[in-house]
């Protein structure tokens, strides 16, 4: 940990699993106290049958978020609502 609040490290286990993390103090709020961690990472292991699987984050003012490819999406949001949110942000209530 640094003075500022800054972190970071990186590890890996006999095993071969690895794990990596950053983070800092960032406003994430309208209020000057609105003050929070965000970080990022990552991580990956070896299934039983030998496959590397690895996981990206970022833990944020938006919430965990976490990437992989073995990682199921969900389908693509349908044009009207598409619109629909783009309407709402640019009349202000989003």
């Amino acid at each position: 940990m640094n003075a500022d609040g800054s972190y970071s490290f990186n590890f890996e286990s006999a095993d071969g699993t690895k794990v990596s993390e950053s983070g800092n103090q960032k406003q994430v709020g309208p209020k000057p106290e609105d003050i929070g961690t965000v970080s990022k990472g990552s991580y990956s292991f070896t299934t039983p049958d030998g496959v590397v699987l690895t996981v990206n984050w970022v833990a944020d003012e938006n919430g965990f978020q976490a990437t992989g490819d073995h990682l199921p999406t969900p389908p693509p949001m349908p044009e009207h609502v598409v619109k629909m949110l783009a309407d709402l942000k640019a009349a202000g209530l989003l």
